[in-house]
């Protein structure tokens, strides 16, 4: 419930702010004790929080409920309130944070997941299975293959999913793909800190963002929007010429190993020499 100052404005005591707002005064004190909320007006030993206050919680919880680290709020609410446009900070820090690739995540059945990771058989085969009984799969949720809601998996990019249920499909057993996965992953992290060093050092990133002005945001945002394609096209394009060229090595190497195996022992090695015009 809320009260009236002298001014008629609606104040709010902050066991009341909390419950307006859906939160825990444990909540409200910890946004005040990061900066995020400013402190109210004390009258005697009360505190007495306004509209101002119920705004910027509901901000909060808004962007904590958009996954944003109470941290990273924090610095974006620095930033408005020294002139920028939250809307341009916000849109830039989407930019950042956005989905990696074009995937839209799944979700999926504990049986689903095994069965893709069975060949030959159904998800029916696992009906009623504990999550317990496939500890092979907490490998997938470190790698952020899978992730475990509670009640079934998110998966945030099907596609590498399914590469791993075709290799595992192929006869490469599911504890190797998953070790490939991770030695493929710290690979592409040095790519990707590779190029991101070389797009700032060479773009003067660092620069822009040190000196960065409300109007530069925007340009801030265009130019990390565009860095991530490029990356990708960048990589795809040498690794397809990679692969090519290691695929070709090693089906020479192979076709070597058939050409040079022994075929039987020659006439000159049987060790029975009659036993052929028997």
């Amino acid at each position: 419930m809320s009260a009236r100052d002298n001014a008629g404005e609606a104040v709010y005591r902050i066991d009341d702010l909390a419950r307006i707002t859906g939160t825990t005064v444990r909540h409200v004190r910890s946004f005040q004790e990061r900066g995020l909320l400013p402190p109210p007006r004390v009258r005697g030993r009360v505190g007495y929080y306004d509209d101002t206050h119920l705004a910027r919680i509901r901000l909060i919880i808004q962007m904590k409920e958009r996954g944003y680290t109470l941290a990273s709020i924090a610095e974006m609410i620095t930033a408005y309130e020294r002139g920028h446009n939250l809307a341009d900070l916000l849109g830039l820090e989407k930019v950042i944070t956005g989905r990696w690739s074009g995937e839209i995540p799944e979700r999926l059945t504990l049986a689903e997941v095994v069965a893709m990771c069975n060949p030959g058989s159904s998800p029916e085969d696992f009906a009623g299975r504990s999550r317990e009984e496939f500890p092979e799969l907490a490998r997938a949720e470190e790698l952020d293959l899978l992730r475990w809601t509670g009640t079934d998996y998110e998966v945030p990019d099907p596609r590498l999913l399914r590469v791993g249920a075709e290799m595992v499909a192929v006869g490469i057993r599911l504890g190797a793909v998953f070790d490939i996965a991770a030695e493929l992953r710290a690979d592409c992290d040095a790519i990707a800190r590779r190029f991101v060093r070389l797009t700032v050092e060479h773009a003067g990133l660092d620069d822009v963002l040190r000196n960065s002005t409300r109007k530069d945001i925007p340009e801030i945002a265009d130019l990390i929007q565009k860095l991530r394609p490029l990356g990708m096209v960048s990589v795809q394009g040498l690794l397809a010429r990679s692969l090519h060229t290691e695929i070709q090595a090693e089906f020479n190497r192979q076709i070597e190993k058939l050409t040079h195996r022994p075929s039987g022992p020659s006439p000159a090695s049987d060790p029975d020499p009659e036993s052929r015009s028997r």
